[in-house]
């Protein structure tokens, strides 16, 4: 479903993404785990069109998003790591927004809305605005609203980040389900070692730029002579501190324009 070989993207002479290839095959649950500045963010923009790579090849179920950005976005849903819904809609018109931008017929949005809000706990409360919503609400309907136009793969890019434990496993969980019963293939990011180890079928772990490492999380702990992913982790990459290099909330919403074109 993925196939990214020896991509590279440049900032001036430095290299945020060097030489990295990895696969992903449909219907599966990938984790693409790294420090802070290591590449994630760089690699999930090219991947999601939002940047064109400096060298290397990408396919995305057989396109490729550099020069076949349209008909690539159809078949991809993806959540950031800051907030995207409206706060002046309800769930149900953020939801219906999203289905009419994806030109899903009136009829087919309809059920899925219902379906996906009453799957991650919500339909109760469709009718309310967003802005009246908890963190963890917000972050389940974000979730829900990428499922909405049936994509093939789900971009989900820290998306537990600041949810309590229960949240975290519960949104878990949903996707696991979904990813199950609708064969989509899910790619994501997080810091949360322990969620890693417990959605993932595999992982490829990226540093400085560069892929160390790939495998699922028993074989990583196995290379590394260790008993759990966090561990592990910390032997590939070390346990010095990173400066993050997060984009600004104007840079995010300048993507976020960009990719809804």
């Amino acid at each position: 479903m993925i196939t990214v070989t020896n991509l590279v993207r440049k900032f001036g002479d430095v290299a945020a993404v060097d030489d990295v290839s990895f696969d992903v095959a449909a219907g599966e649950i990938f984790a693409f785990l790294g420090p802070n500045g290591a590449g994630k963010t760089t690699t999930i923009k090219i991947l999601t069109t939002l940047l064109k790579p400096t060298s290397g090849a990408i396919e995305i179920d057989g396109l490729d998003p550099a020069t076949q950005a349209n008909e690539t976005r159809k078949r991809f849903g993806i959540v950031f790591q800051d907030p995207s819904l409206d706060q002046e809609l309800t769930a149900f018109e953020n939801m219906d927004l999203h289905g009419v931008l994806y030109h899903v017929p009136r009829k087919l949005r309809h059920e899925r809305t219902e379906m996906l809000l009453k799957l991650f706990e919500l339909w109760d409360r469709k009718d309310d605005y967003v802005k009246k919503f908890s963190g963890g609400m917000k972050r389940r309907l974000e979730i829900a609203r990428g499922f909405l136009h049936t994509p093939k793969i789900l971009f989900l890019d820290e998306p537990t980040l600041g949810l309590d434990p229960q949240s975290r496993n519960q949104l878990w969980t949903h996707v696991k389900n979904l990813n199950a019963s609708e064969g989509v293939t899910v790619f994501l990011t997080t810091h949360y070692m322990d969620e890693a180890e417990r959605v993932a079928d595999r992982i490829a772990v990226i540093d400085h730029g560069k892929i160390i490492a790939q495998g699922s999380p028993d074989e990583l702990k196995r290379q590394t002579e260790t008993d759990s992913l966090e561990a592990a982790f910390l032997i590939l990459t070390g346990s010095s501190i990173r400066e993050e290099k997060a984009d600004s909330a104007d840079q995010i919403r300048q993507m976020a324009k960009m990719w809804r074109r």
